[in-house]
Formats: structure tokens, C-alpha cells, sequence
């Protein structure tokens, strides 16, 4: 992970429900923008395929279930076609936003993950430990209160 992969602050704007129409539907679409901003990111270090095709391959992972976890975190990951290699980015929103979390609380801290479908071993190694780390409030805590992309990265290594 470096620095160009880590994103202070979201941009991806949402705006409210239609009254009247599906909360469903809505969140889907909000999942999507930001969905679409996650990959971007993912797309600053050029190794992926076609950017596109890659948000279709996470739309439709978070469609299977949410990887929003709980405590403000989300981790969409998947395995694609269209990830010359393992990638891992980081986003964090002061607001949060409504991504289906486990705990219907708004999510501010997303790591995204992608990796060619043969990677298994190392994708699943790298989940896990993220995973971990994120379990401890201080370390979300941390993530949080990082003022650069190079505080965040300090504080993923002294985790490690």
C-alpha cells in the first residue's frame, strides 16, 4: 500500500431518498457512487483492466451481502479478472455513509481489496489480518484522527 492508494476524505456525494421511493433501491445506487470512488482509487496505480468492468465485479460482491462490518468499517474485497495483482487501498469519510453496515450504523473507514482470482492464498491471509487490526477501537481510533496519507500508513505498519 502507499500513499497515492489512501484518500483523507470521500467525495462521493449522496443525496436522500425520493420520498416515496424504494430505501432499497436508494441505498443500492449509494452503494455504487461510492462503490465507484473506491475503485478510482484503486485505478490511481494502473493495475487493473478495465475500471468499469471492475466496478460491475464489486456491485455486484456487495449485492451478495454487504462487506460493511460493523464499528464505522467497511472492506469491500474481491477477486477479478481485472486485478493484474493484489491491491489495497484505503478511504475514510468524517460523516460516514449508510453502506448496509452490519450494525445499521454509518461507515467512515473503507479498505478496499482486489486480487487476481489464482491469489487466494495471499488475499485471504491479507483479509484476515486486516480484519484483525480493525477490530481494536484505538486502531480505528488512529485511522480516524490521521492527518496524511503518510500518518495512515504508519499506523496500518505498527499494526502489522
Amino acid at each position: 500500500m502507499t500513499e497515492e492508494l489512501v484518500k483523507l476524505e470521500m467525495t462521493s456525494v449522496i443525496e436522500p431518498p425520493d420520498e416515496g421511493a424504494s430505501f432499497e433501491k436508494w441505498r443500492q445506487n449509494a452503494k455504487e457512487v461510492i462503490l465507484g470512488e473506491l475503485v478510482e482509487l484503486l485505478a490511481a496505480n494502473n493495475r487493473i483492466g478495465n475500471q468499469t468492468k471492475l466496478l460491475i465485479d464489486f456491485v455486484n460482491r456487495e449485492r451478495k451481502a454487504t462487506t460493511a462490518i460493523g464499528h464505522g468499517v467497511a472492506i469491500p474485497h474481491i477477486r477479478s479478472l481485472q486485478a493484474k495483482e493484489f491491491m489495497l487501498a484505503f478511504a475514510r469519510s468524517s460523516v460516514g455513509y449508510d453502506f448496509d453496515s452490519l450494525d445499521n450504523k454509518p461507515t467512515t473507514l473503507f479498505f478496499v481489496m482486489a486480487a487476481p482470482p489464482y491469489d487466494d492464498n495471499f488475499y485471504l491471509k491479507a483479509f484476515k489480518a486486516l480484519a484483525g487490526m480493525l477490530q481494536y477501537e484505538s486502531f480505528r481510533e488512529e485511522l480516524m484522527n490521521a492527518q496524511s496519507a503518510g500518518e495512515v500508513l504508519r499506523v496500518i505498519r505498527s499494526m502489522e
